[in-house]
């Protein structure tokens, strides 16, 4: 069988965790399988749907490098890929017909007003909620007829067997059963004449000749009313695929206070975008063995239908940050300095740095003059900035975590921990050893980090210091403002004695 997906979101917002993985799920098979991955927008709620919405999504998806064989953007034999176009230009009427002449669908004319109130009954007597027939599910052609000439409104219902028991086979779950009488018939066509997900969806599988429809877990109460409808038209079903829902690290579901957001937000926030693909992959389904960090060809070379597990997926942040950083250390120097001018550059992520945090604090607009500063740094001094950047390489986990960890090299003066100055600062020997610091480094126009090494150790070994601890720290200290950072001898190579002399002249200044 010859694999065709489909990704058909209904554009009302942003791109999201949920509907991404389902994307990504839907193009790894059909890459695996060397099959066919469609873009359909279903777009048949006219009120909720928005044209920037579904740009946005294609947008997002070819970032992160998600493509399509087919869809409104490219194109394809199967169009038009929008519902309402395919509405529009007839296509789903013939089908309705035909469910209508062989009795798998009637039109019913409640109001509103009915349709309340039987809903009211049904939960006042404790009855399953939803539309099990009415008035109209078995009414005659003549009461049709004479609804119909006194123009009353009407929608058009599946018409579910009863007494019968419906199966699907799920490739997640197995088999699954449904007592018909406990399924309520669904509206497929709505009183202003737009199918409903229940009917368009459908019909637009079959004429597209998808293969496999995977979707949220959510769906399952609705698989018995698409399984039939496949069956009542004489089509062959697809293969259906519930995905497990996705939740926090506490268990409860996925929400703001998780980190999940929409997907874009992911990029301004400097994760890169083969560890947001590897990491929402791995969110209910496993390659199988302890392999964790794959690459995109590597997702799609593991990725097998039996991989994808019933539990729910658990989204947490931590590992995703985890999972980044592992992807910012294997890139090359030259690959990682190039990725990080983008990013300091790039608008989304300057527009989402310039928004006001959740709670209100300041904290997001406190990473603004830290891209600045390294942004000028590329554009002054690529080199310096390029050695500046390669020296956290291991230290980050975002590619924004760039732009604080590095500020230290670009600023005359670092502002200093008062802490660490406290501490550092008011022993006995570091006048001294500013002292000693300044008139080697006014001597040399280099500073290899085997030299500074040997300075420092020297220095040491001299004064008869059996731990490099009160040379290093306050060393650390004067010349970053902080007590933790890179290796010192490779930092102070980077500065290079003319900025270290600066500031080992300001910090001397502090030490009585």
């Amino acid at each position: 069988m010859s694999v065709r997906v489909r990704f058909a979101p209904s554009p009302t917002g942003s791109l999201h965790v949920g509907s991404l993985r389902d994307a990504l799920f839907k193009y790894l098979h059909a890459k695996h399988e060397k099959g066919v991955n469609i873009l359909r927008i279903e777009d048949t709620d006219r009120t909720r749907y928005s044209a920037e919405s579904e740009q946005e999504f294609i947008d997002t998806l070819q970032w992160v490098g998600i493509t399509f064989d087919e869809g409104p953007h490219i194109g394809g034999p199967n169009g038009p890929y929008r519902q309402s176009e395919r509405k529009a230009a007839g296509i789903y009427q013939p089908h309705i017909k035909a469910l209508l002449d062989s009795g798998a669908a009637y039109k019913a004319f409640e109001t509103p007003e009915e349709l309340t109130e039987m809903r009211e009954f049904q939960q006042i007597n404790h009855q399953p909620i939803g539309y099990y027939g009415g008035d109209w599910r078995d009414a005659s052609a003549a009461q049709v007829e004479a609804a119909e000439r006194a123009g009353k409104p009407f929608v058009i219902r599946q018409r579910i067997p009863r007494d019968t028991t419906i199966v699907i086979e799920d490739v997640i779950r197995g088999r699954i059963e449904w007592d018909s009488n406990t399924v309520d018939d669904p509206v497929l066509i709505k009183g202003d004449g737009m199918p409903t997900y229940h009917f368009a969806a459908m019909v637009d599988d079959h004429l597209m000749g998808i293969t496999h429809i995977g979707r949220g877990e959510e769906w399952i109460s609705s698989a018995p009313k698409h399984a039939t409808l496949f069956d009542q038209f004489g089509w062959e079903r697809p293969v259906f695929i519930h995905y497990p829902v996705i939740l926090g690290t506490d268990k409860k579901k996925l929400s703001k206070r998780h980190g999940a957001t929409r997907v874009l937000d992911y990029r301004a926030m400097g994760f890169m975008k083969s560890a947001i693909l590897n990491f929402v992959a791995l969110i209910g389904w496993s390659p199988g063995g302890d392999r964790e960090v794959l690459k995109p060809d590597e997702l799609i070379e593991a990725f097998e239908m039996h991989g994808l597990q019933p539990s729910s997926g658990i989204f947490d942040i931590e590992k995703l940050k985890w999972m980044n950083g592992m992807y910012i250390r294997q890139m090359s120097p030259e690959q990682l300095v190039e990725i990080v001018a983008e990013h300091v550059n790039d608008p989304i992520a300057l527009q989402y740095w310039s928004e006001p945090a959740e709670d209100g604090t300041p904290a997001k607009a406190d990473v603004l003059p830290y891209f600045a500063m390294l942004r000028r740094g590329i554009e002054n001094d690529p080199a310096y900035a390029a050695q500046a950047i390669t020296l956290e390489q291991e230290r980050v986990q975002t590619l924004s975590d760039f732009g604080a960890a590095t500020a230290f090299f670009f600023e005359d003066e670092p502002p200093m921990d008062e802490k660490a100055v406290n501490k550092w600062f008011a022993q006995p020997h570091v006048a001294e050893l500013f002292d000693h610091f300044l008139s080697r480094l006014r001597e040399s126009e280099t500073a290899s980090v085997e030299w500074c090494e040997s300075l420092v150790r020297d220095y040491a070994a001299k004064h008869n210091m059996e731990k490099l601890g009160p040379v290093v720290h306050p060393l650390r200290v004067a010349l970053t403002g902080k007590t933790v950072g890179p290796g010192l001898f490779e930092l102070m190579s980077v500065l290079g004695p003319k900025r270290m002399v600066s500031r080992f002249e300001q910090a001397r200044k502090m030490v009585k």
